[in-house]
């Protein structure tokens, strides 16, 4: 073994420093004073305050909705959003799928050693204001630091807990034929974003990622006794990867109407110079209603009440001639199939 094989490396650092060492992770000194100094002053709460190893609650409801993600964004700030604030809008709006109203939720950072602190402290203001602006509780987390080229800044897992609100929550297998889809707002904004962030990408109108909870307006289309029959938020794949799922799931035709899908101009701009189609690019605050045909007047006048939905619109209809497949309809007047997302055409954009 030569003398430059390996190197040594002391996880405590010999000065406070404004990056993160080996040692914030080490569950000793300094992993108590990251938690007293950034984590605990953001989210403090009667249920955090008590510094357990797991925290206790209560719930009225007997029926719950349980998620986990993990997020892996690059880069981890973004037009319109970071890792902190997508972390909690992704795990919320994953419950609002559900019907189900969201209280609470975990959060666990793996951060790469040399990561500045002052992001760190951004990061964890964005989470704390995602989840202030959603009525979320923040009520556990954990933080580990791998070594310096064993991760990419720092990624965070979550998992979300929410009550039901109905007694028969949405799902594709209640999607029934002549069943409206809407979706509820301009598609494709999170992906390009991020795309044309990452690679220093500059349009004449700069690209906002959609990245915002939908928790208000899925509530007000349950308060408004909306019949529900499947949600989906638009997140991987983007919006044709979304209704492959529920077409496959619920055995029934998807039919949808290309002039009806939502796309602002810079979004379509920006995939036709990159060689993308809009239909597969992510979006994070956007969903798929699918509803009796007789509610989707209201559920539009419901979403646009929002500014994240003043471009709702209905973009097509469930069928039953071509089971299990979405077709899409031209703006020539063609119909073709629409398959789901085959490979990675945008990594890490969550």
């Amino acid at each position: 073994m030569t003398k430059d094989s390996f190197s040594l490396s002391c996880p405590l650092p010999n000065e406070k420093g404004s990056v993160i060492r080996l040692g914030h992770g080490s569950g000793g000194r300094m992993s108590h004073e990251l938690f007293e100094s950034i984590f605990l002053p953001a989210f403090n709460n009667e249920i955090l305050a008590k510094r357990q190893d797991a925290a206790i609650i209560e719930l009225e409801s007997k029926n719950i909705a349980i998620t986990t993600d993990s997020y892996v964004v690059n880069p981890i700030f973004f037009p319109g959003g970071d890792i902190g604030s997508l972390c909690v809008h992704g795990t919320i709006n994953d419950l609002c799928m559900q019907g189900a109203e969201p209280l609470y939720i975990t959060t666990s950072f793996i951060i790469e050693e040399g990561f500045a602190i002052d992001d760190l402290k951004k990061i964890v203001s964005s989470i704390c204001q995602a989840a202030s602006q959603t009525n979320v509780k923040v009520i556990a987390g954990d933080t580990k630091v791998v070594n310096r080229g064993a991760a990419d800044k720092i990624f965070i897992n979550t998992t979300g807990i929410g009550k039901i609100l109905l007694a028969n929550p949405p799902g594709a297998t209640k999607v029934n034929v002549g069943d409206s889809i809407i979706v509820s707002g301009d598609i494709g904004r999170h992906g390009m974003a991020v795309m044309c962030a990452r690679n220093s990408f500059e349009l004449e109108t700069q690209l906002e990622s959609d990245s915002a909870p939908l928790n208000e307006m899925v509530l007000q289309l349950v308060k408004e006794g909306i019949e529900l029959h499947c949600l989906r938020d638009i997140t991987r794949g983007g919006l044709a990867t979304c209704l492959n799922e529920i077409a496959e799931v619920s055995g029934m035709e998807i039919e949808i109407d290309h002039s009806s899908i939502p796309l602002i101009e810079p979004v379509q701009s920006a995939c036709e110079i990159l060689g993308l189609d809009p239909l597969f690019v992510a979006c994070e605050g956007r969903f798929i209603a699918i509803v009796p045909e007789k509610f989707s007047d209201s559920t539009l006048d419901i979403m646009r009440q929002y500014e994240i939905g003043n471009n709702a619109s209905k973009i097509g209809t469930v069928k039953k001639s071509a089971p299990g497949r979405v077709i899409l309809k031209t703006s020539m007047g063609a119909r073709r199939i629409l398959d789901m997302l085959s490979g990675e055409q945008l990594p890490r954009i969550c």
